[in-house]
């Protein structure tokens, strides 16, 4: 099964799959270095996933992206109503989220799935809403078990590499606490493989049936 990793970070996705060939694509140098540790059989690709995944979406059986979350999360709605120096400007949000789900459900023929925060609006497609996550995809997706996003996001440090199976402490060159707060669980990013792997068994076998 040949997978294509959009958004790497860190790989939390990624780290429960086993029998498959991975390619990550991640913009960040730092962060892709840490990913090549974590998982040192996959390809890692540093450059824009956004640009990647229009030239080489036919080369995949399975695609999974996750687009930059700060300009669609409520923390950036927070921030901007917020008085003194904690205000920030406003941002667009990044309209490349809804690109990509548009375009995979458009061109592409295999299975895929976009994974971003619960906005500050009412998302303009349908999702599936898991914690703080939403996702999209062409497949169905079961109930998914996950721990309590509360649990994740207060914690401490140390608990949160502890949930996620991942320990960042000697990493330099990126925020620590942004990638592992935005790191999906293993857990969850197993289920769904599974998930979308079922439905490609089942085809193969519709497939064999007819000769």
């Amino acid at each position: 099964m040949k997978i294509l990793n959009l958004y790497a970070g860190i790989g939390g996705n990624r780290k429960l799959w086993e029998d498959c060939e991975v390619t990550a694509v991640e913009y960040n140098e730092a962060i892709a270095t840490t990913y090549r540790k974590f998982h040192p059989n996959d390809t890692v690709i540093v450059g824009d996933a956004h640009e990647y995944l229009l030239n080489h979406y036919e080369e995949f059986d399975f695609i999974w992206a996750s687009p930059p979350c700060p300009t669609h999360s409520k923390i950036s709605i927070n921030f901007a109503n917020a008085e003194g120096e904690r205000r920030r400007k406003p941002k667009y949000p990044d309209m490349k989220l809804y690109q990509e789900i548009i375009f995979l459900d458009a061109f592409f023929k295999g299975l895929w799935v976009v994974e971003n925060v619960t906005p500050y609006y009412e998302p303009l497609i349908p999702a599936k809403k898991v914690g703080r996550h939403l996702f999209w995809a062409n497949f169905n997706i079961g109930t998914v078990p996950h721990e309590s996003s509360d649990k994740i996001l207060r914690g401490e440090q140390s608990e949160k590499y502890a949930i996620k199976g991942f320990d960042l402490s000697e990493e330099k060159g990126f925020r620590k606490d942004q990638v592992i707060n935005n790191c999906v669980l293993p857990e969850t990013g197993l289920y769904i493989l599974n998930c979308a792997r079922g439905i490609m068994t089942r085809k193969n076998m519709e497939q064999t049936t007819l000769f």
